[in-house]
């Protein structure tokens, strides 16, 4: 059985938690900050725990783990 291949996107963009979480970075923060409130710009700092269901998806595109 050949080696699965990691999608290169996922290597830069998720990390996993010891406990197996998937954390992200938030959307919407890049470009037209104007538009967003200060209290919305604010809470999209850091990095986000992924749902469960978007979780699987990811570890399904790195299915050796990442890094």
């Amino acid at each position: 059985m050949p080696k699965l291949k990691t999608k290169s996107s996922v290597k830069k963009r998720f990390k996993i938690t010891a406990t197996g979480k998937v954390l992200a970075g938030p959307g919407k923060k890049r470009h037209n900050l104007s538009a967003r409130s200060q209290k919305s710009k604010r809470q999209n700092r850091g990095s986000q725990t992924l749902t469960h269901a978007d979780g699987l998806t990811v570890k399904q595109w790195a299915p050796y783990g990442l890094g």
